[in-house]
């Protein structure tokens, strides 16, 4: 995963085919993902690649405010395409892990006790790797939900809304948001495990409700 070297032209061409779909390198607001990613940039992308080029540019502005953009800033080679390889530097194991020798020395052989050693400490090795909990992907979903028109019973389509129901998706706080004409839409938050649940979903399910829902829209999406 990650964009190659992005101070070279093949780098900053697979940043522009990645950004052909995207306005941002996570998510749909800017946030630490992008700040990674434009600080290990030398200068501004070519104009051949204009994706990068417009991406560049917004968030250049965003200069004065970057470390209040959200999400948690971590290594370039977290970021990108999966199918490219990380050649921003290999990633270190923790101190334990350099402390294990898995294969021992290959320039003489192994005693029995030097081997059974090595295979106990390869043991401990893998129980405390599995010991270790598995990361959950969060994401935390701002919706906006718009009615058909001011007579549309509100309270009504939050009760539909929130009786949708899955396994990684928990409902938080919600109001009201005049839009004009008396007509209001409902703006609710949710938390998601991106495993288990995306936007596409949502929308499927809360636009069933079409007594009710004229559209839904995703208004704000930060990684947790």
């Amino acid at each position: 995963m990650g964009f190659g070297d992005l101070k070279s032209a093949a780098g900053l061409r697979v940043l522009n085919d990645f950004l052909a779909d995207r306005s941002y390198i996570e998510g749909y607001v800017p946030s630490q993902a992008d700040i990674a990613v434009f600080e290990a940039i030398a200068a501004p992308p070519p104009a051949d690649f204009f994706h990068a080029l417009r991406w560049y540019n917004h968030i250049k502005s965003y200069e004065k405010q970057k470390a209040s953009l959200p999400g948690v800033k971590k290594a370039l080679g977290k970021y990108g395409p999966a199918d490219v390889e990380d050649t921003t530097g290999a990633a270190t194991d923790s101190k334990d892990d350099d402390d294990i020798d898995l294969f021992g020395s290959d320039d003489e052989e192994e005693s029995e006790e030097a081997k059974k050693l090595r295979e106990e400490r390869l043991a401990q090795y893998e129980s405390k790797k599995s010991k270790k909990p598995a990361v959950v992907a969060k994401s935390s979903i701002l919706l906006d939900v718009k009615p058909w028109d001011d007579e549309t019973d509100m309270a009504k389509l939050e009760e539909c809304v929130r009786s949708i129901q899955a396994d990684g998706l928990v409902w938080g706080s919600s109001k009201l948001v005049p839009v004009g004409y008396g007509i209001k839409k409902l703006q609710i938050q949710c938390v998601v495990e991106d495993d288990k649940v995306g936007t596409d979903m949502l929308e499927e399910r809360i636009t069933a409700f079409e007594d009710y829902v004229q559209s839904m829209d995703v208004a704000a999406f930060n990684k947790i």
